[in-house]
């Protein structure tokens, strides 16, 4: 809901790097340590005794693997699955995550090494921790394509759906800015923009603003969820992943894959492309990467489309900064709270002009409803990596009518179970959901 919020109301999340956010990296940072981004204020606080880990463990895990397993639980608890029921079933565990800041911190001094660091530290226990708690049995992979490993994550987690690996399948991302050394990197490459702030498919776009974050999805078979009486959200008609190859430079990105990204997509999704209302672009703000980005989705989702019925385009990355491996996620997240609520909200920075040369793409600056150009409300989210690999997901309003109805007689009363690990800690429970109610 905060999110919702923030999106519609057009919050520029972009702030200062949090006060000794990077004393135990670098005590005396450089001058061009870049202090402005998408930075979450607690990234240490976490509940141990809830996840049954040790206080000692706790102190050695990367914040990336402690508030996944918070937000993939309450994305759990959105969903209306009790985290318990999926103890011993084929659920698939897809997590986009790339920053390896922590383990390095942790492995600095070998004579300081903590028993629990190595598994604290490596990234590829961000998806097995989470399969450990849950106690779940099917695939647990971390995904790391850099800026699109959360969207490459949903790709896989869908292909294991839909090959009957999973019945159940959880996708997220998380993204840390833990050191300053990848910020002072791109701040000599010239990536970075000076204000923090990425500006996607704005005249004023001048690189980069990074930033923090953390998302999960929880996906099933339709059909499944069907049967289940799912509330339903969206759905993913499609999706698709493949790599630039030999571009302009390792890190430049191709249009001739995007394009065909895009064909692939769109032909798994049986979706005529002038029928694609919006698109969650990539959009980063970069006078190289938005142009091409642009073009190609004007040759290929601009084809028959009437230019009195634009494609849509937006960019979470002008409210939070760009999320890196968590950014596809965060930018399915927005476009499915848009879909549920038939709204779509604004892109922020475009004050100075849109760089689109092309009549049949606009970008929405201000909220405005869906416009279900072929009837039904169609989107596409957009993710690619630095190093090459590029992911497209198509997704579709939700069927209506998932919402289950009361069974006739019905008591108006319901019993609500609640668990955790002692009882002080299920009265802590009772009340702030007594609070919710009321």
């Amino acid at each position: 809901d905060d999110y919702w919020r923030l999106l519609c109301e057009g919050t520029d999340a972009i702030r200062r790097v949090p006060e000794d956010r990077w004393r135990d990296f670098t005590p005396f940072p450089p001058a061009d340590a870049h202090p402005l981004g998408g930075y979450l204020d607690d990234i240490a606080g976490f509940d141990a005794d809830f996840f049954r880990i040790t206080p000692r463990e706790a102190a050695v895990m990367d914040p990336q693997q402690r508030i996944l397993l918070e937000v993939v639980h309450e994305a759990l608890d959105h969903a209306a699955v009790p985290a318990g029921s999926l103890a011993g079933t084929a659920t698939g565990v897809f997590v986009g995550i790339s920053a390896p800041e922590y383990g390095q911190l942790t492995g600095a001094d070998p004579a300081a090494v903590d028993p629990w660091a190595p598994a604290g530290g490596a990234l590829s226990v961000a998806a097995g921790r989470l399969a450990y708690v849950l106690d779940t049995r099917g695939p647990s992979l971390a995904v790391d394509t850099a800026c699109s490993s959360s969207l490459v994550a949903v790709h896989h987690a869908c292909v294991s759906l839909r090959t009957g690996e999973s019945d159940t399948a959880i996708a997220a991302g998380v993204n840390l800015l833990l050191s300053p050394a990848v910020s002072v990197a791109f701040r000599r490459a010239g990536a970075l923009a000076p204000d923090g702030r990425c500006k996607p498919f704005s005249t004023a776009a001048d690189g980069i603003g990074r930033g923090e974050g953390c998302a999960a999805v929880i996906l099933k078979r339709l059909s499944d969820a069907e049967r289940d009486g799912d509330r339903v959200l969206a759905v993913v008609r499609a999706s698709a992943v493949n790599s630039d190859g030999r571009s302009n430079g390792l890190m430049a990105p191709n249009p001739a894959a995007q394009q065909a990204l895009l064909h692939s997509a769109y032909a798994r999704a049986g979706l005529a492309p002038a029928h694609v209302d919006y698109v969650e672009a990539h959009g980063t703000g970069t006078p190289l990467g938005d142009p091409i980005e642009a073009g190609a989705l004007g040759a290929v989702l601009g084809a028959g489309r009437d230019p009195d019925q634009p494609l849509l385009l937006g960019s979470v990355k002008g409210n939070l900064g760009h999320l890196e491996s968590a950014a596809g996620v965060a930018g399915l997240v927005k476009t499915v709270l848009a879909l549920h609520h038939d709204r779509i909200p604004p892109s922020l920075h475009c004050a100075e002009g849109s760089s689109l040369a092309d009549a049949r793409l606009r970008v929405v600056t201000e909220p405005e409803p869906w416009p279900r150009y072929g009837g039904t409300a169609v989107a596409g989210v957009s993710g690619f990596g630095f190093g090459g690999t590029n992911a497209h997901v198509v997704l579709e309003e939700g069927p209506p009518g998932l919402v289950p109805a009361p069974a006739a007689g019905e008591p108006a009363a319901r019993l609500h179970l609640l668990s955790d690990v002692d009882a002080e800690r299920i009265r802590d429970t009772a009340g702030r959901l007594a609070d919710r109610l009321r």
